[in-house]
């Protein structure tokens, strides 16, 4: 039986409680191969309810496959042993202009239809006293990213997770995606795109420095 969705297990619980992505009390009870256990059954019914003949050698490791695609590599930004560790190094070449890194590779999923969402992550911060390794910035965006989302909230979680990571409030994010809930079913537009954006600390209230990243994003 289904648990009421209740506070999210760490790591979101740093999150506030609006930015959490919902999950059940129970949601961690399970390890990894068990999941996939389970999800490979259930989808194998799916396929079986559209009529699909899964004796069929193309078909017959599908069930699995999804499944552990789901578990390992889709939704594995749900596991808390997944959470980046921010390492931060002591500013010694005292640089407290802008840093910018754009373009970041943005692969999520859409919570109302279960199809991707892919796009471009441009995130800036002002350093201080300490920076962080580049390639943590990547995988900030690459956790909040690998589970059932709506961009407006990955944009906040993002931005969120920097500002306390980072110990600073200077913190910028735009989010740039197409999503195939929209190109692909429904309305099946494939021109548009959405676009999010979260400016905090010095970033929402200095227009200058908004300008100056969104010229730097190309924007």
């Amino acid at each position: 039986m289904d648990n009421p969705s209740g506070p999210a297990p760490a790591p979101d619980a740093h999150l506030p409680v609006g930015l959490r992505t919902p999950l059940r009390n129970d949601a961690f009870g399970l390890d990894d191969e068990a999941k996939i256990t389970a999800i490979s059954g259930h989808f194998e019914a799916i396929m079986r309810e559209l009529g699909l003949d899964l004796t069929d050698d193309s078909l017959a490791g599908t069930p699995r496959r999804v499944a552990k695609m789901y578990v390992q590599e889709w939704f594995k930004g749900l596991d808390p042993k997944n959470r980046p560790e921010v390492r931060m190094f002591d500013n010694r070449y005292d640089y407290h202009q802008l840093l910018v890194e754009r373009d970041i590779t943005l692969f999520s999923c859409c919570e109302h239809h279960f199809v991707p969402i892919i796009g471009k992550a441009h995130v800036a911060y002002l350093p201080g006293s300490h920076v962080v390794g580049l390639s943590k910035l990547n995988r900030v965006v690459q956790y909040y990213a690998r589970r059932p989302q709506v961009q407006e909230r990955l944009t906040r979680q993002i931005a969120e997770e920097l500002k306390q990571s980072l110990g600073t409030d200077d913190v910028a994010v735009l989010i740039e995606a197409d999503h195939l809930c929209v190109m692909s079913r429904g309305v099946n537009d494939t021109s548009s795109s959405t676009l999010t954006s979260e400016y905090s600390g010095r970033f929402a209230t200095d227009e200058a420095l908004r300008r100056e990243f969104l010229r730097q994003i190309g924007k």
